[in-house]
């Protein structure tokens, strides 16, 4: 019952929202100037048509073209479009990402009952619509951007992951990589991480298996020295130690797969275990490494990682997004993060260890911080120029609004990486942290333009691995997104203005 919930209160908001932003906002607006031609060149079979001004694949637009076809039938029979490129109007695109945020719950539902299969239907639904009102999510379920399928796809192929069907991921890995390219990172994220838990099946198995074999022993054992005379006490002992020393052996190799405290000896451990099963894995995870060396050979082929406008994306090294991303997703998790009780939580996990040393690593954050903002800090054209994005404000209001503000939020970045790593370390292994935290810089960091889009993806990892049992905090998280998916898109439709140089409506968007 509770999926069948999530789907009925997701469609009734995708529902009653799309014909309000199509009714308002029929024609084309922002990204969707370059999108939604595109989309509709292909509607028209026209695949070797391409706006030099996009940067993504065409795998949006692929995922859209099925989506036209499954209604068509229906379109024609009710005389709406007369042809499939008819059909593809502005609405019948974005309602596309409508569809898909639909299906994204459903994941976002599948994932959390395989991560968490103790929660009972009530909480895993509650977090799961609590998940689909995420902002950035949200409001770009009902426009035509690339977020929600890229979102969608890379779910679908973690669930994959998950469920140890590594091809299907993959194939649908290679879908996420053709609706954005920077998801080949969060593929490889993907089969990191499903080889990290096919070395800890592995470890399980094998000592299960070792610790069913002496019992087996020991009762044949016994069975035998029933039939024996007394004579034969030596044999009894030498046998009755072989079994302890064996025992003792598989209780060692137990403990083994349990979770390390020891950071060093946890890497060494999977290194060790890499090497051992070089070729099985390599047969395992084949697939992910075909998409990969696609990838790669594309890039080499391109010349570059984006498809259109290379002069105004850049790889560059913008650490500050880091940061960024730290307090922004900590922020949209307030109820966890910023409270009195995680504060006190955090500093006696400081105090406890050794204060030296501790004390030196937090300056050694602190420092990397303060160097991160102020040589890696990118203020890049698009950012300053453009007052229709929320980060417009938060740039010129915020960080510019004193020399010494984005110096002053380091302090706050830094808890935010710490608080951070304090929740994801209480549930999962210290080298899947390891892993995340990897995928994330890899993703943000060579990203010149500050989009909060951007951290969608790996917000949702972050909020899917956070074990956050309190149903309060959902609850408080569900209200706080409501409240700003209320104002973003009040302020969408219905505070327009007009640019002085430039004709035509402006509307606010993140």
């Amino acid at each position: 019952m509770g999926k069948i919930a999530v789907v009925a209160i997701v469609s009734s908001w995708v529902v009653a929202i799309s014909i309000l932003v199509n009714c308002i906002v029929p024609d084309p607006y922002m990204d969707e100037i370059f999108h939604i031609p595109q989309a509709q060149q292909y509607c028209k079979g026209n695949f070797r048509s391409w706006d030099p001004m996009i940067t993504t694949p065409p795998g949006l637009y692929i995922v859209s073209l099925a989506h036209v076809a499954s209604l068509f039938p229906g379109l024609f029979y009710m005389k709406i479009g007369a042809s499939f490129s008819d059909a593809c109007s502005s609405s019948l695109l974005r309602s596309s990402n409508g569809v898909l945020a639909v299906f994204c719950s459903i994941l976002v539902y599948n994932i959390l009952t395989h991560l968490r299969p103790s929660l009972s239907d009530r909480k895993v639904t509650l977090r799961t619509v609590v998940l689909a009102l995420y902002p950035l999510h949200w409001f770009f379920s009902f426009l035509y951007y690339t977020d929600v399928a890229s979102l969608t796809a890379v779910l679908a192929s973690y669930f994959m992951s998950l469920k140890k069907n590594y091809f299907l991921s993959s194939l649908v890995g290679a879908l996420a990589v053709l609706i954005r390219q920077t998801n080949i990172i969060w593929v490889l994220f993907i089969s990191c991480t499903g080889v990290l838990d096919y070395i800890l099946t592995q470890q399980k198995d094998s000592a299960v298996l070792a610790e069913s074999r002496p019992s087996q022993g020991k009762d044949a054992f016994s069975v035998w020295n029933q039939g024996v005379g007394t004579g034969s006490n030596l044999r009894k002992r030498r046998i009755g130690n072989q079994a302890a020393t064996f025992n003792s052996s598989v209780h060692q190799t137990v403990a083994s797969t349990k979770p390390s405290s020891d950071f060093s000896h946890e890497v060494r451990e999977i290194i060790s275990r890499l090497w051992q099963l070089k070729l099985e894995l390599f047969a395992t995870f084949w697939p992910y490494f075909i998409v990969m060396v696609a990838f790669i050979t594309f890039v080499c082929w391109n010349g570059s990682i984006v498809l259109g406008a290379k002069e105004a994306h850049t790889v560059s090294p913008h650490f500050a997004q880091l940061m960024y991303f730290s307090l922004v997703s900590a922020l949209f998790i307030t109820p966890v993060h910023f409270t009195i009780r995680q504060a006190a939580v955090l500093a006696q996990s400081f105090w406890k260890k050794n204060k030296l040393v501790s004390f030196f690593q937090l300056c050694t954050v602190l420092i990397v911080g303060f160097f991160s903002v102020h040589f890696f800090s990118i203020a890049h054209p698009y950012l300053v120029a453009d007052n229709r994005h929320y980060p417009f404000y938060l740039w010129r209001k915020v960080i510019k609004f004193h020399w010494t503000m984005k110096y002053l939020l380091v302090p706050l970045y830094v808890y935010s990486w710490i608080s951070i790593f304090n929740i994801l370390a209480k549930s999962q292994r210290k080298t899947w942290v390891l892993v995340y935290f990897l995928a994330t810089a890899a993703t943000l960091i060579p990203a010149p333009l500050i989009e909060f889009r951007y951290y969608t993806i790996p917000f949702f990892f972050l909020i899917l691995h956070s074990h956050v049992d309190d149903d309060r905090s959902w609850l408080l998280m569900g209200v706080l997104y409501f409240a700003i998916n209320f104002f973003t898109m009040y302020m969408f439709l219905f505070r327009p203005f007009s640019w002085v140089h430039e004709g035509g409506v402006q509307r606010f968007i993140w």
